[in-house]
């Protein structure tokens, strides 16, 4: 059985270093690897729509189109059944433990060697979490991220879906267009996104989503929940 990887980053010679570390590998060598690149969070969605078999993606959050970790909440809403590993430069704990609090499957940090690179994926592969090692994880010290964390768990695939495309600062036109539904669902799905949140608006939702480390935020449009 082959087994399908995306490698999502925008730096062409980081998604060659994963490609060496991993080819000829992963269960049972490179005739039965598959790597599939994205070079910014749009490709990353069109793969994802298109290989429904894919076995991992493996996800850069501060890409082209990315938007930290708000990335990871819309992916784990859409594709479920698709396992998620960060790879990142940032690799504090805390960063570590929002991603996986958040649904992540495992952390890879950029600075890694092969070795690690390896046995994380292969970790995962075989259902297992990947951290890395030698650091304690801890628990969450500041109260709002924690109480946010677990708000962001009681939406739906549909209304964290809906936060990650307000994340990438997209009107509720745009949002409909690309779930392929109409405005009107959008803007119920957005007042229950606030009201969940417990926030007033839209920018308001994307400023607390950015204190759990979302990046490149391009904050969204409208200031009420009557003109969400």
């Amino acid at each position: 059985m082959t087994t399908k990887i995306c490698i999502a980053d925008d730096h062409p010679l980081f998604r060659d270093a994963i490609k060496s570390a991993l080819v000829g590998h992963i269960n049972g060598g490179p005739a039965n690897t598959t790597m599939i690149e994205a070079g910014d969070f749009n490709e990353a969605i069109a793969v994802l729509d298109r290989e429904h078999d894919l076995d991992l993606l493996l996800l850069d959050l501060t890409m082209p189109g990315a938007s930290g970790l708000s990335a990871l909440v819309a992916v784990r809403a859409s594709y479920p059944a698709v396992p998620v590993v960060v790879v990142s430069a940032s690799d504090d704990p805390t960063t570590v433990r929002r991603a996986l609090d958040l649904g992540a499957s495992g952390f890879i940090s950029k600075s890694a060697g092969s070795e690690a690179i390896r046995s994380s994926v292969q970790a995962v592969l075989d259902g297992e979490v990947a951290i890395p090692d030698n650091i304690d994880l801890g628990r969450e010290h500041d109260p709002e991220v924690e109480d946010l964390i677990s708000r962001i768990r009681t939406l739906t695939p549909q209304q964290a879906r809906v936060l990650g495309m307000l994340a990438e600062g997209l009107l509720n036109k745009q949002i409909a267009y690309e779930l392929g539904v109409s405005e009107a669902t959008i803007k119920a799905h957005v007042s229950a996104v606030l009201q969940k949140l417990n926030v007033d608006s839209r920018t308001q939702a994307v400023i607390r989503l950015s204190k759990i480390g979302s990046e490149m935020l391009r904050g969204g449009e409208g200031d009420s929940t009557a003109s969400a």
